[in-house]
């Protein structure tokens, strides 16, 4: 048996510069989820972490570099060709239908699916993970609580049966409670076989469900390495995590839950 063959990347980021007009946000840029990987990128204001997301989703043209979905070229592609190449998007602040029924947001998800038979057996299965919405079906949207809305959000991705969901500080703005849940839930469905790549500016509770990291300062990726690596890196609890490395050790991996 061949034991030399070689996964592609499922994305791939590959010397990124990206602009808004004279400004240059993303500078050489390049990172890779693995079929299979939660991956998350981490990062202050103004880091370029929502510059990213926008070039991944189509959003934003790069002027140099590529974007790959699986290995084909998607530089040039608009959003919905990505979509259906298995790509999926929980944004920042949800960004849910508010004047919809949880139902209705969930197909919206599935929008570019025609099969009636699958969409339904899809909507069954995120009815089974997120029961929650399932009780409240027909309940618009809008009156949802935070963490609610932002469990619609990540099961509407799940409609187009994505295989790499690209997921938004998913956790801003919600009670420790729910950030347990919802970092819960990622996992799970990580677990049921789809990628994730996740922005936060959380780096503990990124770098505790990941399996790789990055690290983005001003437009330029500064670390990246194995989660556990990252976490006990000194740069990064000096940073992220409000510690100095001279009161843990450069050694000793950080406890600090906040």
């Amino acid at each position: 048996m061949d034991q030399s063959i070689v996964t592609r990347p499922l994305l791939a980021l590959e010397n990124i510069d990206a602009f808004y007009g004279p400004v240059q946000a993303l500078a050489n840029v390049s990172l890779r989820v693995e079929p299979g990987e939660i991956v998350c990128l981490l990062g202050g204001n103004a880091s370029g972490k929502s510059t990213t997301m926008k070039v991944i989703l189509g959003l934003l043209r790069p002027r140099r570099g590529r974007v790959r979905i699986d290995g084909e070229d998607v530089t040039d592609q608009p959003t919905a060709a990505r979509i259906r190449r298995g790509l999926a998007s929980v944004p920042e602040a949800r960004r849910i239908f508010p004047a919809m029924t949880i139902e209705e947001n969930l197909r919206m998800g599935a929008y570019l699916r025609n099969d009636q038979q699958g969409i339904r057996q899809d909507l069954q299965r995120v009815y089974e993970l997120f029961p929650r919405l399932a009780e409240r079906r027909r309940q618009l949207a809008g009156t949802l609580s935070g963490g609610e809305q932002q469990m619609l959000a990540m099961a509407r991705a799940l409609m187009s049966r994505p295989r790499l969901i690209c997921m938004d500080e998913p956790t801003m703005g919600l009670a420790p409670i729910i950030v347990e849940r919802v970092l819960d839930l990622i996992v799970q469905i990580n677990r049921q076989g789809v990628s994730v790549f996740m922005v936060e500016q959380n780096a503990t509770l990124a770098l505790s469900i990941a399996a790789r990291g990055y690290v983005l300062q001003t437009g330029v990726l500064i670390l990246e390495g194995d989660a556990r690596a990252l976490l006990a890196n000194p740069a990064i609890r000096e940073a992220y995590l409000g510690q100095r490395a001279a009161a843990t050790g450069p050694d000793r991996p950080s406890t600090d839950a906040g």
